[in-house]
């Protein structure tokens, strides 16, 4: 088929690579502008750009697609759909419907749940016990168009946003293909009305962590927002991400350091703190931070 691919970061990137693997036409590859980055603060390409270039493809990516020109731009390469994956604009109804088969949107969650921008990041902190991947038939409102196909996978229960990030953008590339290969066939499911939810998109403010809460949140909350914003707390007056760990057994006063392992108290119960990283400085296991900041038994973490 001729495909317009419509992608930004690197969870995109995988599903670009496996529609070229699967022989379809790549009419275009549309993605966010270059944005500054870096220390020197120079325009960097996006992930899906610089695979697109590297693979020879044609790579646009315009501020806006309102425009007549950016839409009729669009038109013109007169694809049978267009696959959409964390591309970061809204489209208008004349680029939705220019496609003969339309728009199609990789969406990682199972729709209706966790509509919106960090669907990940949220099921994990929801404490979901399972997610997925549905491919859409984009319409104008956000991710309620109707579901061709759709692919569950269980959340592990030390899993990060990370991890389960990689696994569903592969899951997300076998779906689409499978889903051009039927496409005729397919019969899209209206979403229900019922089991709305939205994922609105991470704010900063949500990672400092609080120890006073459960320790099942602030478990979730670790792990829901590695490797991005990271849930932190303050050492020293230094902030520290925390960006993995896993529930513990143990009971002390919230923040409590109970021993050299880095087990901390909870509002209830504990977690066991496994991956940190000073700001400025490269990521560890908690045994080898432990060595350079000793953090006795007994301390009482600051929430920031």
């Amino acid at each position: 088929m001729r495909v317009i691919f419509m992608g930004t970061p690197d969870f995109s990137v995988p599903v670009l690579d496996v529609l070229v693997l699967a022989g379809h036409e790549i009419a275009a590859v549309y993605c966010q502008p270059p944005r500054p980055a870096g220390r020197g603060k120079k325009d960097r390409p996006s992930p899906v750009q610089q695979r697109a270039e590297a693979l020879g493809l044609l790579v646009r990516h315009p501020v806006s697609l309102k425009t007549a020109e950016a839409q009729a731009e669009f038109a013109a390469l007169d694809a049978d759909v267009a696959v959409v994956v964390a591309y970061g604009l809204i489209l208008p109804q004349a680029v939705l419907d220019a496609p003969k088969s339309g728009c199609l949107n990789i969406h990682a969650s199972l729709l209706p749940r966790w509509r919106g921008a960090a669907p990940i990041h949220r099921a994990i902190m929801a404490g979901d016990v399972k997610t997925g991947v549905c491919i859409m038939q984009m319409e104008a409102g956000l991710d309620t168009g109707p579901v061709l196909l759709r692919d569950a996978t269980p959340i592990r229960t030390t899993e990060t946003t990370i991890e389960l990030h990689d696994r569903l953008s592969a899951m997300g590339a076998e779906l689409i293909v499978e889903a051009l290969r039927q496409l005729p066939d397919l019969q899209p499911e209206p979403q229900p009305e019922e089991g709305v939810t939205y994922a609105s998109k991470i704010d900063k403010a949500e990672a400092r962590i609080d120890w006073s809460r459960p320790a099942t949140e602030v478990d979730r909350q670790i792990r829901g927002l590695s490797p991005f914003p990271g849930a932190w707390f303050d050492l020293d007056g230094t902030r520290v991400k925390v960006l993995a760990s896993k529930l513990a057994e143990g009971e002390g006063a919230a923040g409590e350091v109970l021993d050299e392992a880095l087990r901390v108290g909870c509002g209830e119960g504990a977690v066991q703190l496994i991956r940190l990283q000073r700001a400025g400085k490269a990521a560890q296991d908690a045994q080898t931070f432990q060595r350079g900041a000793q953090i006795a038994a007994g301390t009482v973490l600051s929430k920031g």
